[in-house]
């Protein structure tokens, strides 16, 4: 089964969807190229302030991985304040 998150990425401000924007395409990439990535969906829903969130990972340990690599990442410092509400399932 895996390990799965599900859920939403909500801004505030237009800078923050600006943001999300601009760093979303280079942390989809490096996220897709990681060891024991199934898939990584980050999509923009009709509201332009949010967006869905879907990840699958092999196991605990691929996505406890990515956890550590996003966590580090420009995409982390640059959304750090955006407002994020996800379920895990698997761990």
């Amino acid at each position: 089964m895996g390990v799965t998150l599900n859920g939403t990425l909500t801004c505030v401000t237009q800078a923050e969807a600006d943001c999300v924007r601009t760093a979303l395409p280079e942390h989809i990439r490096l996220t897709r190229a990681e060891a024991g990535c199934i898939s990584f969906e980050v999509l923009q829903t009709a509201d332009p302030m949010v967006w869905s969130v879907a990840e699958r990972f092999t196991g605990a340990a691929a996505f406890e991985a990515h956890q550590a690599r996003a966590g580090a990442s420009d995409w982390a410092r640059e959304t750090a304040g955006i407002a994020r509400d996800y379920k895990i399932d698997g761990l």
